[in-house]
């Protein structure tokens, strides 16, 4: 789930990928299915420990 600006409501993602940021932080990136445009969703450490565990995260 993530906040899409343009529907001003929460939205699923499309088409997930996680991205490692420059200050070293997960996020979720995809795009809104309402509006298409982009959406990004940082993630907590939980939940990027909790991803890593599943293999969905590779350092």
């Amino acid at each position: 789930m993530a906040f899409d600006v343009k529907a001003k409501k929460k939205v699923e993602i499309q088409n997930p990928q996680f991205m490692k940021l420059k200050n070293n932080r997960w996020a979720v990136v995809g795009t809104s299915p309402e509006t298409k445009i982009k959406v990004v969703r940082f993630l907590s450490k939980k939940e990027v420990e909790d991803l890593k565990k599943k293999g969905l995260i590779k350092e």
